[in-house]
Protein backbone atom coordinates (compact mmCIF):
# COMPACT_ATOMS: atom_id res chain seq x y z
CA UNK A 1 0.00 0.00 0.00
CA UNK A 2 1.90 3.41 -1.42
CA UNK A 3 2.46 5.92 1.40
CA UNK A 4 3.56 9.69 0.23
CA UNK A 5 4.88 12.50 2.68
CA UNK A 6 3.20 15.52 1.92
CA UNK A 7 5.66 18.64 3.39
CA UNK A 8 3.80 21.88 4.28
CA UNK A 9 2.21 23.58 1.01
CA UNK A 10 3.03 21.22 -1.44
CA UNK A 11 0.82 19.90 -4.08
CA UNK A 12 -0.72 16.74 -4.92
CA UNK A 13 -1.88 15.68 -8.57
CA UNK A 14 -3.34 12.55 -6.60
CA UNK A 15 -5.91 14.57 -4.38
CA UNK A 16 -8.29 16.60 -6.32
CA UNK A 17 -11.37 16.93 -3.27
CA UNK A 18 -11.83 20.53 -1.83
CA UNK A 19 -11.00 21.25 1.85
CA UNK A 20 -13.34 21.47 4.17
CA UNK A 21 -14.35 25.03 4.95
CA UNK A 22 -13.18 25.20 8.11
CA UNK A 23 -14.80 29.07 8.86
CA UNK A 24 -18.08 27.42 9.20
CA UNK A 25 -16.86 26.43 12.76
CA UNK A 26 -17.35 23.13 14.25
CA UNK A 27 -20.89 22.07 14.23
CA UNK A 28 -21.60 22.58 10.45
CA UNK A 29 -18.15 20.70 10.08
CA UNK A 30 -19.60 17.65 11.66
CA UNK A 31 -22.77 17.80 9.81
CA UNK A 32 -20.55 17.86 6.71
CA UNK A 33 -18.33 15.19 7.62
CA UNK A 34 -21.71 13.02 8.70
CA UNK A 35 -23.42 13.53 5.12
CA UNK A 36 -19.87 11.91 3.66
CA UNK A 37 -20.36 8.37 2.95
CA UNK A 38 -18.07 6.51 4.52
CA UNK A 39 -18.86 2.98 5.44
CA UNK A 40 -16.14 0.64 6.37
CA UNK A 41 -13.90 0.09 3.11
CA UNK A 42 -15.27 3.15 1.29
CA UNK A 43 -13.55 5.95 2.98
CA UNK A 44 -11.34 7.06 -0.05
CA UNK A 45 -13.32 10.48 -0.50
CA UNK A 46 -13.45 11.43 3.07
CA UNK A 47 -9.27 10.87 3.31
CA UNK A 48 -9.47 12.66 0.34
CA UNK A 49 -10.84 15.89 1.55
CA UNK A 50 -9.54 15.20 5.15
CA UNK A 51 -5.63 15.28 3.68
CA UNK A 52 -6.95 18.32 1.39
CA UNK A 53 -7.66 20.22 4.33
CA UNK A 54 -4.64 19.07 6.24
CA UNK A 55 -2.19 20.46 3.97
CA UNK A 56 -3.56 23.91 4.40
CA UNK A 57 -1.83 24.33 7.40
CA UNK A 58 2.00 25.08 7.23
CA UNK A 59 2.84 23.72 10.44
CA UNK A 60 2.18 20.51 9.87
CA UNK A 61 3.76 17.38 8.10
CA UNK A 62 1.44 15.03 6.53
CA UNK A 63 1.24 11.60 5.31
CA UNK A 64 -0.93 9.16 3.95
CA UNK A 65 -1.12 5.87 3.97
CA UNK A 66 -4.05 3.71 1.83
CA UNK A 67 -6.62 5.82 3.41
CA UNK A 68 -5.21 6.78 6.22
CA UNK A 69 -4.12 10.10 7.10
CA UNK A 70 -1.83 11.74 9.50
CA UNK A 71 -0.36 14.80 10.26
CA UNK A 72 2.42 15.88 12.99
CA UNK A 73 4.08 19.26 14.79
CA UNK A 74 7.54 19.47 14.97
CA UNK A 75 8.50 22.32 17.17
CA UNK A 76 10.83 20.87 19.80
CA UNK A 77 8.25 20.69 22.11
CA UNK A 78 9.37 18.24 25.15
CA UNK A 79 5.92 16.20 25.28
CA UNK A 80 4.33 14.57 21.95
CA UNK A 81 0.38 13.84 22.08
CA UNK A 82 -1.17 10.97 19.75
CA UNK A 83 -4.44 11.84 19.30
CA UNK A 84 -6.64 9.81 16.75
CA UNK A 85 -10.02 8.96 15.59
CA UNK A 86 -11.49 6.79 12.94
CA UNK A 87 -13.20 7.89 9.90
CA UNK A 88 -15.41 4.99 8.97
CA UNK A 89 -19.34 4.01 10.18
CA UNK A 90 -21.32 1.35 9.98
CA UNK A 91 -24.07 1.16 7.58
CA UNK A 92 -26.89 3.96 7.30
CA UNK A 93 -29.79 2.13 7.83
CA UNK A 94 -32.32 4.16 8.24
CA UNK A 95 -31.01 6.92 9.24
CA UNK A 96 -31.58 9.73 7.32
CA UNK A 97 -29.58 13.06 6.21
CA UNK A 98 -27.59 14.57 9.34
CA UNK A 99 -29.24 17.42 11.14
CA UNK A 100 -29.21 19.62 14.68
CA UNK A 101 -32.83 20.07 16.22
CA UNK A 102 -32.92 21.12 19.82
CA UNK A 103 -29.53 20.64 20.71
CA UNK A 104 -29.15 17.66 19.48
CA UNK A 105 -27.00 16.06 16.33
CA UNK A 106 -28.35 13.19 14.97
CA UNK A 107 -26.80 11.04 11.78
CA UNK A 108 -24.93 8.29 10.96
CA UNK A 109 -21.59 8.62 12.76
CA UNK A 110 -22.73 11.53 15.15
CA UNK A 111 -21.36 9.38 17.78
CA UNK A 112 -19.10 6.92 16.28
CA UNK A 113 -17.30 9.08 15.90
CA UNK A 114 -17.02 11.66 13.19
CA UNK A 115 -18.38 14.80 15.70
CA UNK A 116 -15.07 14.00 17.57
CA UNK A 117 -12.87 13.91 13.80
CA UNK A 118 -14.48 17.25 13.56
CA UNK A 119 -13.11 18.48 16.24
CA UNK A 120 -9.60 17.28 15.99
CA UNK A 121 -9.72 17.82 12.03
CA UNK A 122 -10.81 21.88 13.30
CA UNK A 123 -7.49 21.79 16.07
CA UNK A 124 -4.93 19.93 13.94
CA UNK A 125 -5.53 23.15 11.92
CA UNK A 126 -5.96 25.80 13.80
CA UNK A 127 -3.95 24.89 17.14
CA UNK A 128 -0.63 25.98 15.37
CA UNK A 129 1.23 26.81 18.83
CA UNK A 130 0.30 24.00 20.90
CA UNK A 131 2.57 23.48 23.82
CA UNK A 132 3.24 20.08 22.90
CA UNK A 133 4.06 18.59 19.64
CA UNK A 134 0.80 16.96 18.58
CA UNK A 135 0.38 13.42 16.08
CA UNK A 136 -2.74 13.50 14.76
CA UNK A 137 -4.25 10.39 12.82
CA UNK A 138 -7.45 9.58 11.12
CA UNK A 139 -7.84 6.42 9.85
CA UNK A 140 -9.70 4.25 8.16
CA UNK A 141 -11.81 0.10 8.60
CA UNK A 142 -12.06 0.61 12.74
CA UNK A 143 -15.28 -1.01 12.55
CA UNK A 144 -14.58 -4.13 10.89
CA UNK A 145 -12.28 -7.06 11.71
CA UNK A 146 -8.76 -6.30 13.36
CA UNK A 147 -6.88 -7.21 10.48
CA UNK A 148 -8.12 -4.51 8.24
CA UNK A 149 -7.59 -2.00 10.79
CA UNK A 150 -6.20 0.82 9.06
CA UNK A 151 -4.43 2.23 12.12
CA UNK A 152 -2.74 -1.62 12.72
CA UNK A 153 -1.86 -0.96 8.67
CA UNK A 154 -0.28 2.52 9.16
CA UNK A 155 1.69 1.05 12.23
CA UNK A 156 3.35 -1.65 10.71
CA UNK A 157 4.68 0.43 7.26
CA UNK A 158 5.67 3.62 9.59
CA UNK A 159 6.24 2.54 13.11
CA UNK A 160 8.28 5.99 13.67
CA UNK A 161 4.88 8.01 13.68
CA UNK A 162 3.89 6.00 16.05
CA UNK A 163 6.27 7.89 18.78
CA UNK A 164 4.34 9.43 21.39
CA UNK A 165 4.26 9.79 25.32
CA UNK A 166 0.49 9.60 25.77
CA UNK A 167 -2.65 9.15 23.05
CA UNK A 168 -6.12 10.08 23.02
CA UNK A 169 -9.00 8.19 20.72
CA UNK A 170 -11.87 10.42 20.09
CA UNK A 171 -13.96 7.23 21.00
CA UNK A 172 -17.79 8.31 22.95
CA UNK A 173 -17.04 8.84 26.48
CA UNK A 174 -20.03 11.61 27.22
CA UNK A 175 -17.31 13.89 27.47
CA UNK A 176 -15.23 12.43 30.40
CA UNK A 177 -12.43 10.30 30.13
CA UNK A 178 -12.52 6.80 30.06
CA UNK A 179 -9.52 4.84 30.75
CA UNK A 180 -7.92 1.56 28.58
CA UNK A 181 -10.45 -0.97 27.46
CA UNK A 182 -11.58 -4.08 27.55
CA UNK A 183 -9.78 -7.05 25.64
CA UNK A 184 -12.32 -9.29 23.16
CA UNK A 185 -12.60 -12.90 21.89
CA UNK A 186 -14.67 -14.52 19.61
CA UNK A 187 -14.46 -18.12 19.96
CA UNK A 188 -16.78 -20.70 18.16
CA UNK A 189 -18.07 -23.78 19.48
CA UNK A 190 -18.21 -26.62 17.27
CA UNK A 191 -20.82 -29.47 18.19
CA UNK A 192 -20.83 -32.35 15.96
CA UNK A 193 -23.70 -35.44 15.39
CA UNK A 194 -24.84 -38.13 12.97
CA UNK A 195 -26.84 -37.13 9.99
CA UNK A 196 -30.34 -39.28 9.78
CA UNK A 197 -33.18 -38.42 8.17
CA UNK A 198 -35.43 -36.37 10.33
CA UNK A 199 -38.58 -38.70 9.70
CA UNK A 200 -36.02 -41.35 11.49
CA UNK A 201 -34.12 -39.55 14.19
CA UNK A 202 -33.05 -42.02 16.47
CA UNK A 203 -30.62 -43.07 13.65
CA UNK A 204 -29.27 -40.05 14.14
CA UNK A 205 -27.33 -37.18 16.62
CA UNK A 206 -28.74 -34.20 16.25
CA UNK A 207 -26.02 -31.44 16.84
CA UNK A 208 -27.95 -28.38 17.01
CA UNK A 209 -29.60 -30.02 20.44
CA UNK A 210 -26.42 -30.49 21.57
CA UNK A 211 -26.18 -26.49 21.47
CA UNK A 212 -28.18 -27.20 24.55
CA UNK A 213 -25.85 -27.68 27.30
CA UNK A 214 -23.78 -24.61 26.29
CA UNK A 215 -26.43 -22.13 26.02
CA UNK A 216 -27.82 -22.96 29.41
CA UNK A 217 -24.05 -22.23 30.76
CA UNK A 218 -24.59 -18.52 28.45
CA UNK A 219 -27.98 -18.43 30.42
CA UNK A 220 -26.48 -18.51 34.01
CA UNK A 221 -23.75 -16.72 33.35
CA UNK A 222 -22.51 -14.28 35.91
CA UNK A 223 -19.91 -11.73 34.55
CA UNK A 224 -17.11 -10.77 36.97
CA UNK A 225 -16.78 -6.88 37.68
CA UNK A 226 -12.69 -6.48 38.43
CA UNK A 227 -10.78 -3.25 39.43
CA UNK A 228 -7.82 -3.05 37.49
CA UNK A 229 -5.63 0.31 38.53
CA UNK A 230 -8.91 2.08 40.57
CA UNK A 231 -11.25 1.44 38.15
CA UNK A 232 -14.21 -1.26 37.82
CA UNK A 233 -14.11 -3.04 34.38
CA UNK A 234 -17.39 -5.56 34.24
CA UNK A 235 -17.01 -8.10 31.61
CA UNK A 236 -19.39 -10.06 29.35
CA UNK A 237 -19.96 -13.25 27.67
CA UNK A 238 -22.27 -13.49 24.98
CA UNK A 239 -24.09 -16.07 22.22
CA UNK A 240 -23.76 -13.67 19.41
CA UNK A 241 -24.31 -16.04 16.41
CA UNK A 242 -25.52 -19.61 15.52
CA UNK A 243 -25.14 -22.13 12.69
CA UNK A 244 -26.21 -25.29 11.26
CA UNK A 245 -28.16 -27.38 9.69
CA UNK A 246 -28.28 -29.19 6.21
CA UNK A 247 -31.92 -29.52 4.90
CA UNK A 248 -35.45 -29.42 6.28
CA UNK A 249 -35.69 -32.69 6.77
CA UNK A 250 -32.05 -33.89 7.69
CA UNK A 251 -30.70 -34.25 11.10
CA UNK A 252 -27.91 -31.88 11.48
CA UNK A 253 -24.53 -33.51 11.98
CA UNK A 254 -22.55 -29.84 12.93
CA UNK A 255 -23.84 -26.79 14.41
CA UNK A 256 -21.72 -23.97 15.66
CA UNK A 257 -22.38 -21.38 18.65
CA UNK A 258 -20.31 -17.70 18.56
CA UNK A 259 -18.95 -16.66 21.69
CA UNK A 260 -17.95 -13.01 22.38
CA UNK A 261 -16.13 -12.43 25.57
CA UNK A 262 -15.08 -9.52 26.82
CA UNK A 263 -12.71 -9.23 29.39
CA UNK A 264 -10.78 -7.08 31.62
CA UNK A 265 -7.69 -5.53 30.65
CA UNK A 266 -5.64 -6.95 33.38
CA UNK A 267 -6.10 -10.77 31.57
CA UNK A 268 -4.41 -11.44 28.42
CA UNK A 269 -5.53 -13.11 25.43
CA UNK A 270 -3.69 -16.24 26.51
CA UNK A 271 -5.82 -15.95 29.80
CA UNK A 272 -9.61 -15.33 28.41
CA UNK A 273 -8.85 -18.10 26.47
CA UNK A 274 -7.91 -20.57 29.10
CA UNK A 275 -10.84 -19.47 30.86
CA UNK A 276 -13.37 -19.88 28.38
CA UNK A 277 -12.02 -23.78 28.64
CA UNK A 278 -12.96 -23.67 32.01
CA UNK A 279 -16.36 -21.65 31.69
CA UNK A 280 -17.22 -24.53 28.62
CA UNK A 281 -15.21 -27.89 30.27
CA UNK A 282 -14.47 -29.95 27.18
CA UNK A 283 -15.97 -28.17 24.07
CA UNK A 284 -14.17 -28.09 20.81
CA UNK A 285 -13.26 -23.86 20.75
CA UNK A 286 -11.85 -22.62 17.98
CA UNK A 287 -10.72 -18.58 18.28
CA UNK A 288 -12.17 -16.70 15.09
CA UNK A 289 -10.27 -13.56 16.52
CA UNK A 290 -9.21 -11.55 20.28
CA UNK A 291 -7.45 -8.25 20.69
CA UNK A 292 -6.02 -7.66 23.59
CA UNK A 293 -7.06 -4.86 26.32
CA UNK A 294 -5.61 -1.92 27.69
CA UNK A 295 -4.83 -0.89 31.17
CA UNK A 296 -6.33 2.67 32.18
CA UNK A 297 -2.80 4.46 31.99
CA UNK A 298 -4.26 7.72 33.24
CA UNK A 299 -1.10 7.78 36.21
CA UNK A 300 0.35 10.01 33.07
CA UNK A 301 0.68 13.58 34.49
CA UNK A 302 -0.71 14.81 31.32
CA UNK A 303 -3.74 12.65 31.02
CA UNK A 304 -4.07 13.62 34.41
CA UNK A 305 -4.79 16.99 33.30
CA UNK A 306 -6.93 16.20 30.65
CA UNK A 307 -9.20 14.31 33.33
CA UNK A 308 -9.33 17.16 35.11
CA UNK A 309 -10.03 19.81 32.20
CA UNK A 310 -12.77 17.52 31.16
CA UNK A 311 -14.52 18.20 34.67
CA UNK A 312 -15.63 14.82 35.11
CA UNK A 313 -14.51 11.70 36.89
CA UNK A 314 -12.27 9.26 34.66
CA UNK A 315 -13.93 5.87 34.43
CA UNK A 316 -13.83 2.61 32.60
CA UNK A 317 -13.83 1.78 28.85
CA UNK A 318 -16.38 -1.24 28.46
CA UNK A 319 -16.01 -1.99 24.57
CA UNK A 320 -12.41 -2.98 22.85
CA UNK A 321 -11.33 0.24 21.19
CA UNK A 322 -7.32 1.31 19.17
CA UNK A 323 -6.41 2.73 22.73
CA UNK A 324 -5.21 -1.25 23.39
CA UNK A 325 -3.03 -0.34 19.81
CA UNK A 326 -1.09 2.09 21.73
CA UNK A 327 -0.76 0.62 25.16
CA UNK A 328 0.63 -2.58 23.42
CA UNK A 329 3.01 -0.09 22.34
CA UNK A 330 3.56 1.04 25.78
CA UNK A 331 2.00 4.65 25.03
CA UNK A 332 -0.64 5.30 28.21
CA UNK A 333 -4.05 5.51 26.43
CA UNK A 334 -7.17 6.76 26.58
CA UNK A 335 -10.58 7.90 25.17
CA UNK A 336 -12.33 10.85 25.43
CA UNK A 337 -15.17 12.19 22.74
CA UNK A 338 -18.17 13.46 22.64
CA UNK A 339 -21.51 11.00 22.99
CA UNK A 340 -23.27 7.67 24.35
CA UNK A 341 -21.43 4.68 23.45
CA UNK A 342 -24.71 2.80 23.76
CA UNK A 343 -26.04 4.92 20.93
CA UNK A 344 -23.23 4.39 18.80
CA UNK A 345 -24.61 2.14 15.64
CA UNK A 346 -27.90 2.54 16.63
CA UNK A 347 -30.86 3.95 14.55
CA UNK A 348 -31.38 6.89 16.88
CA UNK A 349 -27.56 8.25 16.85
CA UNK A 350 -27.34 10.92 18.58
CA UNK A 351 -25.58 13.41 20.45
CA UNK A 352 -25.75 17.12 22.57
CA UNK A 353 -24.39 19.62 20.67
CA UNK A 354 -23.10 21.06 23.95
CA UNK A 355 -21.23 17.83 24.58
CA UNK A 356 -19.31 18.06 21.46
CA UNK A 357 -18.18 21.53 22.24
CA UNK A 358 -17.31 21.20 25.50
CA UNK A 359 -15.01 18.04 24.26
CA UNK A 360 -13.86 20.29 21.70
CA UNK A 361 -13.01 23.00 23.99
CA UNK A 362 -11.31 20.61 26.33
CA UNK A 363 -9.11 19.27 23.54
CA UNK A 364 -7.83 22.91 22.30
CA UNK A 365 -7.42 24.15 25.84
CA UNK A 366 -5.26 21.08 26.89
CA UNK A 367 -3.09 21.16 23.92
CA UNK A 368 -2.55 24.87 23.95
Amino acid sequence: MPSRVVPARTTLGRVSAPAFDLSQGLIPLALELINIPSVSGDEEHLADRVEATLRLAPHLEVLRHGNTVAARTSLGRDTRVIVAGHLDTVPQGPLGPARVADGILHGRGSVDMKAAVASHLLAAVECDQPSVDVTWMFYDQEEVEASRNGLGHFHAAHPDWFVGDVAVLGEPSHGGVEGGCNGTMRVELRTTGVAAHSARPWRGENAIHALAEPLAILAGFEPETRTVDSLDYRESLQAVGVSGGIAGNIVPDEAVLTVNFRFAPDRSVDDALQYLTEVFPGADLTVVDSSEGARPGLTHDVLQDLVARSGREAGPKYGWTDVARFSALGIPAVNFGPGDGALAHADDEQVPVSEVEHCHRVLTEWLS
